[in-house]
């Protein structure tokens, strides 16, 4: 029995169904901690995390079982044991769950109890609910191992402590969300604290993960609750915590590391999770149009910080109603950010596609179609682009315009992926400021400003006609954010909008729009998971619905 351990945190990324490669990052890990007594990774880190209906493939079970096995091999002939995340098959039941990993053995398993079914997460429908686990002795420690939302909720935290266990070790696959950092320590962990007067380490992990993105930001606390280790967002960090048995287990002080400001966390969100869905799914680098807007000058600053400038290509696509203004600001933008820019002219198509459809529109007034038309012209040019070249096409719409359809399904939704897709336009206001202010921690980007100024001050347009504002349409979107942020994340009512201040003709007719819009949004492209309603994996509504608030 000993009065002393060595516990490692290992916050590092993974690699969703790469099993082999996954288990060997981790073993190099292992490796490298020969004086540690206790290696821990985080939830279903041999997996990878979210894995979805991936854990329903007998195939995948049956290597998670070796992988597992070819890790414990390698506890063998060292001292130090691992505590890894994955996936166990009982009686026909499939759980999530965590191994202790010791002397070449799978010494003990313990199962997740509380399973989210809620937002991003649906695993009831993947895994068995555990039974209240037992903690485990481990070199003198009775340790209690709540798996990720088992945390959340006092339960089984409140049942460990009753089975005599000494110290809490929580692993995660908790995805980022705005402030979301401040509810992990200050209201969850920290409750959990005080309940029990047991200390927690709480590992998260790191990366991105197709429209989700892990922040890390794991910590350590003792059990009055003080934080001993604040270990970095957004980075990989290996750190090895300190612990001493003297009426009950503390961990010495370790690094407290500051994390993110707002809006430096939602951009560097976007970042990994641009910068790791290109590089997975390896393509050469992104293409976009570049409008001389906001939305694709921030959705160009974003892919060069993520991937660097070469491996970012902007077209300029300029029709009849392009003003000089956008010529000179998209040109600008490409040189402040050393991008490559082309600039072709979609003229020719659209009077291609006037002489086509002559005969069939005879008679007929010009109207939101020709403006359809050259934004699916455009559409064309740049899969046509990435068809030929392999980049792939980042999308620009933000969550405004993707909430009221205001956005052209087969043109400018047309992509593979959108960083912009759960950010109201009042915040793709704020991320540019802040970013011609700022460089990202994450940033391959310039060092000074990423976009001419006029390009946040002017009044947004899509120029697809003479003078046209995005004002001509919409309100204005001081109006407009505050509005949908009441519909989509708090699912109000026109009353209560009304309530709050709102003009009632205003709130029903954008309603209106978001419900007929949601056939559109299911044909958009994946994009970064912000806060916490994107639309995607939490808001979830049908196509054919007819319901109102009214």
């Amino acid at each position: 029995m000993t009065a002393k351990l060595t516990i490692t945190l290992a916050q590092m990324t993974q690699a969703v169904g790469d099993l082999r490669g996954n288990a060997d990052a981790m073993i190099a890990v292992y490796q490298s901690k020969p004086d540690s007594d206790l290696i821990v990774f985080p939830e279903l880190q041999l997996i990878g995390y979210p894995p979805e209906d991936l854990v329903l493939k007998p195939a995948v079970v049956e290597r998670a079982e070796s992988e597992l096995q070819r890790l414990a091999d390698a506890t063998k002939d060292s001292a130090p044991a691992m505590l890894v995340g994955s996936i166990f098959r009982e009686n026909g039941n499939l759980y999530n769950g965590i191994a202790l990993l010791e002397d070449g053995e799978i010494r003990e398993v313990r199962y997740k109890v509380e399973l989210p079914n809620y937002g991003t997460f649906d695993e009831k429908r993947l895994f068995t609910s555990g039974p209240l686990p037992e903690p485990i002795d481990f070199r003198g420690c009775k340790i209690g191992l709540p798996i990720c939302e088992d945390v959340w909720f006092p339960t089984v935290c409140e049942h460990l402590k009753a089975q005599g266990t000494e110290l809490l070790i929580s692993v995660h696959g908790s995805p980022y969300e705005i402030e979301k950092d401040d509810r992990r320590l200050g209201q969850v962990a920290t409750q959990r604290v005080r309940e029990t007067h047991l200390p927690l380490l709480f590992l998260n992990r790191i990366g991105g993960q197709d429209e989700v993105v892990f922040d890390g930001a794991s910590f350590v606390l003792n059990g009055d609750a003080s934080v001993m280790h604040q270990l970095p967002d957004w980075d990989e960090a290996i750190v090895d915590t300190h612990w001493s048995k003297d009426n009950g287990w503390t961990c010495a002080p370790g690094e407290i590391h500051k994390l993110d400001d707002h809006p430096a966390d939602i951009y560097n969100a976007m970042i990994v999770g641009l910068r790791d869905y290109v590089n997975a799914n390896r393509f050469p680098g992104v293409i976009l149009g570049l409008s001389g807007g906001i939305d694709s000058a921030l959705s160009a600053a974003v892919a060069v910080d993520a991937l660097g400038a070469d491996r970012v290509w902007c077209v300029m696509m300029p029709s009849r109603f392009t003003s000089q203004e956008s010529l000179d600001d998209a040109a600008s933008c490409a040189d402040m950010l050393g991008t490559r820019l082309d600039t072709i002219s979609i003229v020719p198509a659209v009077e291609g596609f006037d002489a086509m459809l002559e005969g069939s529109f005879a008679d007929e007034e010009v109207d939101i179609t020709e403006e359809n038309i050259q934004s699916r012209i455009r559409g064309v040019t740049l899969m046509a682009m990435s068809n030929k070249f392999g980049h792939m096409l980042l999308t620009t719409g933000n969550k405004s315009e993707m909430s009221v359809g205001y956005a052209t399904i087969y043109g400018d939704m047309a992509g593979g992926y959108s960083v912009l897709k759960d950010a109201y336009k009042l915040t793709c206001f704020k991320l540019s400021e802040w970013r011609n202010r700022n460089k990202p921690s994450l940033g391959m980007g310039p060092d000074g400003p990423v976009m001419p100024d006029n390009i946040i001050t002017k009044p947004p347009s899509a120029e697809l006609r003479e003078d046209q504002k995005d004002s001509d349409s919409l309100p204005d979107y001081e109006i407009l954010d505050p509005l949908l942020h009441g519909l989509v994340e708090e699912e109000l009512s026109v009353s209560d909008l009304v309530e709050r201040g709102f003009d009632r003709e205003t709130v029903i007719r954008i309603e209106k729009l978001l419900y007929i819009a949601e056939y559109k949004r299911r044909q958009a492209p994946p994009g970064v998971k912000l806060g916490t309603r994107n639309f995607g994996r939490d808001r979830r509504y049908p196509i054919t619905n007819a319901f109102r608030t009214i």
